[in-house]
């Protein structure tokens, strides 16, 4: 069951979401300096939602004798800011305040190690398959509170994984429209929660 997003933010942490706190992150290098948005994928097994198998992976839980995947991920220790599930569900796991390693070697505008000064959002999907309106609509409610909250973050500052890692990453992938990303950025807060 889906819930209706705060929208507040409180030293780094959504209000109203759920919480899953994951011990993979650390200082930013400069705490004030928070401008830049990466958004990405994930579905463990690939291709499978639900599970509960992302949470474990964030914990550094992941039990490699559930599936021959995990035998290949279980000991990186990574994290994202926030995932969005395939029904709209957010969970945060790592304060904006703080850097989660969702990035890995990355670059942006000549500027290295985008963790530093990066928040990080997965969405619950793949290179197969199309996202979820319920997915559409939460992004773009969290990334205009995510706006207000680190006004260095603009339109501008909102790339892929793929954008920052092209050597190493495709996400967020072909099936991400941008086009309606950014079209829901555009439209007024109130819409963006009828369900």
């Amino acid at each position: 069951m889906q819930q209706k997003l705060d929208l507040n933010i409180t030293d780094g942490w959504l209000n109203g979401v759920r919480r899953v706190i994951s011990p993979h992150f650390d200082q930013r290098p400069e705490p004030s300096d928070i401008s830049l948005l990466v958004i990405h994928y994930i579905s463990l097994p690939p291709e499978q939602f639900g599970g509960g198998y992302v949470d474990d992976f964030f914990q550094g839980k992941l039990d490699p004798k559930v599936h021959p995947y995990f035998k290949e991920i279980y000991q990186i220790r990574v994290s994202a800011h926030c995932l969005i599930e395939r029904n709209g569900r957010v969970t945060q796991y790592v304060s904006f305040n703080e850097r989660a390693w969702h990035a890995g070697v990355s670059s942006f505008e000549g500027r290295e190690k985008c963790n530093d000064f990066s928040i990080g959002i997965e969405l619950e999907g793949s290179d197969q398959q199309l996202f979820t309106e319920e997915q559409y609509r939460e992004l773009a409610a969290l990334t205009k509170r995510i706006m207000a909250a680190y006004p260095q973050i603009t339109k501008q500052r909102i790339v892929g994984h793929c954008d920052i890692a092209p050597e190493r990453k495709i996400d967020p992938g072909r099936y991400f429209d941008w086009n309606y990303y950014l079209h829901l950025l555009d439209r007024r807060e109130e819409l963006w929660h009828k369900k």
